[in-house]
């Protein structure tokens, strides 16, 4: 029994056991307890079947497919009580997991960026992601401020947690083969508890910010200054010169994690 990649769910599965060996491997977990693990989209149990040979590993599966659901069972009798059928990005995970959790994955690529928007959610569960996605996608997460590729993910992801690029991963590790190239990256949680301002509006300010990244900050958070300046009550001469600010000449790509903080700060 196989399963039918299915393009509606973005479905490429890893072929490349080597590939899963090393994913698998990139999970740093203490040898000396047991470890809750999520893995997102198994799909056929390429990642699974290393994960149950992890003593320190706990492992749960969520798998929206139930072909793939019905060929986990099959094949793995561990699978029986791990696997979820569901959707991640509606499920409760608190139902699931009472304290902290690491995620491990190969993300449907489709879906990769509201994966990570979950579990920004639950930031303060999750201290540890492996996962492969677009390598395109996996760079500009990883990558630094001042450049074309740093974005809104960069930043949110950034804040909360450090990023490390592992490797890249080319089309013919998949059955089918993807249209694009392949990365593993890890992410671990960093020390920060709070950001030391309004995380709602911290948000806020980075979409709207990379919005429209051609812009400088002074045009494209417009909405965001004029808001300020009427609850401040503000004349001409005085947003004049809150907008007069250096910061307000730079386009968002050139703004760090800390500098995000500040111009949130700025805002409230």
């Amino acid at each position: 029994m196989e399963v039918r990649a299915k393009k509606s769910l973005g479905q490429h599965f890893l072929t490349d056991q080597s590939v899963a060996q090393n994913i698998v491997a990139a999970l740093v977990l203490p040898q000396d307890s047991l470890t809750d693990v999520l893995e997102v989209g198994p799909g056929m149990g390429v990642l699974s079947q290393y994960l149950f040979q992890r003593p320190e590993v706990s492992l749960k599966m969520v798998e929206i497919d139930r072909e793939s659901v019905d060929y986990l069972l099959s094949h793995f009798e561990k699978a029986d009580g791990a696997v979820i059928e569901a959707d991640f990005l509606k499920m409760r995970l608190d139902n699931f997991f009472k304290g902290e959790f690491c995620v491990i994955g190969n993300f449907p690529y489709n879906i990769s960026s509201q994966i990570f928007f979950k579990i920004l959610d639950h930031k303060n569960s999750v201290p540890q992601v492996v996962c492969m996605i677009q390598k395109e996608v996996a760079e500009r997460i990883a990558e630094k401020p001042g450049t074309k590729t740093y974005g809104i993910l960069s930043v949110l992801l950034q804040a909360w947690y450090d990023i490390e690029y592992l490797f890249s991963v080319g089309e013919g590790a998949f059955a089918p083969p993807p249209k694009v190239k392949s990365a593993v990256i890890r992410l671990t949680r960093n020390s920060r508890k709070e950001l030391g301002c309004n995380e709602s509006l911290f948000k806020v300010v980075v979409k709207t910010a990379f919005g429209q990244r051609r812009k400088t900050l002074r045009n494209a958070l417009k909405p965001l200054i004029l808001d300020k300046a009427g609850r401040e009550g503000w004349d001409d001469a005085a947003l004049e010169s809150f907008t007069s600010r250096e910061v307000f000449s730079l386009r968002a790509e050139r703004l760090s994690v800390e500098d995000f903080i500040a111009l949130t700060l700025s805002l409230s």
